[in-house]
């Protein structure tokens, strides 16, 4: 060989490398996933502690009715526990007033008289 690697080598090694990046992005990927499950466990954990059963109760029925409100307020919980504003743990009554504190009531209006 002159140093010319001909057509075939090219397309073999093109698929070489293909391979190799394919397993470098499922690695990854993989990684990507186990630290998204650990943070969601430990998320979890963190709710746990800081709510009583009523109010994980009515954390559930609101993320199954508004997954992205419900996924706020978990946010929100979360961020009160670890810098350490919770007083004890949240119950029923605390957690209404989170949401609606976090979610303004959109259909309401007022109607004026003259």
């Amino acid at each position: 060989m002159s140093g010319d690697p001909s057509e075939e080598e090219l397309e073999e090694l093109r698929k070489k490398k293909m391979e190799q990046l394919k397993e470098q992005q499922g690695d990854e990927g993989e990684a990507q996933e186990a630290a998204k499950q650990q943070a969601d466990a430990q998320k979890q954990a963190v709710l746990k502690q800081n709510l009583t059963d009523g109010a994980r109760k009515r954390l559930n029925t609101v993320k199954m009715s508004k997954p992205q409100v419900g996924e706020q307020i978990e946010q929100q919980v979360v961020a009160l526990a670890q810098s350490g504003r919770v007083q004890g743990r949240i119950d029923e009554d605390q957690m209404k007033e989170l949401l609606s504190e976090l979610t303004p009531d959109s259909k309401s209006f007022d109607i004026k008289r003259r």
